[in-house]
């Protein structure tokens, strides 16, 4: 064997090694979960909230904080997080939400903060479904709740729309997919081959009728903006987009208050009749 043939055969050993290294790894590289620890609670925020536990139909239980806002609130929101940390990062969304008039729901998927399980996409969908489920046992109707979902919380949050459609979706620097925003991190890998996750938001969209407001950033870093522009383009009416600024971390709807003015007009117009 002549050495060019030797080096090939070296380098199609290592790329193939390298590939089957991503296709068991996979989970490690989307999810980011902090365990066992909260660097905080909506109560040292100012904000009541009762501490419950969901149960999903594989037998993991979630922990979860119920934060209502005072009476009549206007709706519920059921908040679906990004894939770093865990829902004590995410209390000003809450925040947010309680100066709206909607009770919030925070939720950690599976293996986050004191959640058992290990997170993976079909886990996270029976999250969801535990979620919605213990809101309408809660006596919370489908048309009071709006979903929100943060970065990986939209894949998430658009699964579930399709499954029990809301009164309305916001969803917050979000990707069309998984296997999208791979092949364009990784443009030197069959990202769309070998992906074992996901989290197909645009194809969710697309059979998902109820209202919708997208938030992106065109300096967002992780998640090109071009994505939001696609999820935006893909929703059917009625539908908002709300342009942030910053990046990936730093463009968060409750940051500023004409974007929370945004938010807040959205709601009025398409969910802000319920009680």
């Amino acid at each position: 064997m002549s050495l060019v043939l030797k080096t090939l055969a070296v380098v199609a050993v290592g790329y193939g090694a390298l590939l089957a290294l991503l296709v068991w790894f996979q989970p490690r590289l989307v999810y980011f979960p902090l365990t066992g620890t909260y660097d905080t609670t909506p109560q040292a925020q100012g904000l009541a909230f009762e501490r419950v536990t969901l149960a999903t139909e594989d037998g993991e239980r979630l922990a979860a904080w119920w934060i209502p806002a005072p009476k009549p609130a206007r709706g519920t929101v059921l908040l679906f997080h990004g894939n770093a940390g865990n829902m004590s990062h995410r209390i000003d969304y809450a925040k947010m939400f309680y100066g709206l008039g909607y009770n919030t729901v925070l939720v950690d998927y599976r293996g986050y903060g004191d959640s058992t399980g290990e997170p993976s996409e079909q886990g996270t969908y029976r999250d969801a479904v535990a979620s919605w489920q213990w809101l309408s046992a809660r006596g919370i109707p489908a048309q009071d709740i709006v979903i929100f979902g943060e970065s990986l919380g939209g894949g998430v949050a658009t699964w579930l729309a399709v499954q029990h459609p809301p009164r309305a979706l916001i969803l917050a620097s979000t990707f069309t997919s998984i296997p999208d925003l791979g092949a364009q991190v990784y443009p030197w890998l069959p990202v769309r081959w070998i992906s074992r996750i996901h989290y197909n938001n645009l194809a969710h969209l697309e059979n998902m009728r109820a209202p919708v407001l997208i938030a992106h950033s065109p300096g967002d870093d992780l998640i090109p903006y071009a994505h939001g522009q696609r999820l935006f383009e893909a929703a059917h009416e009625p539908k908002v987009f709300l342009e942030l600024s910053g990046g990936h971390n730093e463009g968060f709807v409750f940051a500023r208050e004409a974007w929370v003015k945004v938010v807040q007009d959205f709601l009025q117009r398409h969910a802000g009749n319920v009680t």
